[in-house]
């Protein structure tokens, strides 16, 4: 094998797990007393560590609020996770591939647990928006940038 070819890119997915999940309803939907317009308070959040060389885990944090008539309906907490392989990224490009690529890919898994849960706590399935991870790691970065130069 050629040098070249040893040192290309190389991706690779190892698992997609469920790390964590709770689910807490502490006031019950009561059928027929009323309608049924939720507010919904969606709060997300990724996190990234190596577990050895060329392999991490990436950990998508989702916390989902629901409230009806001021009251919490329910709690949804769900971490989805996998593990991935990235050999011979450059830093900024591994960092792109951690903070964006990699939840982007755990986003439908964690989508899918959130509905479920909502279903069998007895309430409407709960379908979460597409987020834009690429606009989210961009906005990291900048943030990270501005904090850099208001410390120098």
């Amino acid at each position: 094998m050629s040098e070249e070819a040893q040192n290309q890119m190389q991706f690779g997915i190892e698992a997609i797990y469920i790390r964590d999940v709770s689910f807490e309803a502490p006031h019950t939907l009561e059928p027929n007393k009323a309608e049924w317009k939720p507010e919904v308070k969606f709060e997300l959040n990724t996190q990234a560590r190596p577990l050895e060389e060329d392999r991490f885990e990436v950990i998508l944090k989702i916390t989902v609020t629901v409230k009806q008539e001021k009251k919490v309906a329910f709690l949804l907490e769900v971490q989805q996770a996998g593990i991935f392989t990235l050999k011979h990224f450059s830093d900024a490009q591994r960092g792109h591939m951690l903070g964006s690529f990699c939840p982007n890919m755990l986003y439908p898994y964690a989508r899918e647990l959130v509905s479920n849960m909502a279903s069998r706590g007895g309430y409407p399935p709960l379908y979460l928006a597409p987020v834009n991870f690429d606009a989210l790691y961009q906005d990291h970065l900048k943030r990270m940038q501005e904090n850099v130069e208001t410390t120098a």
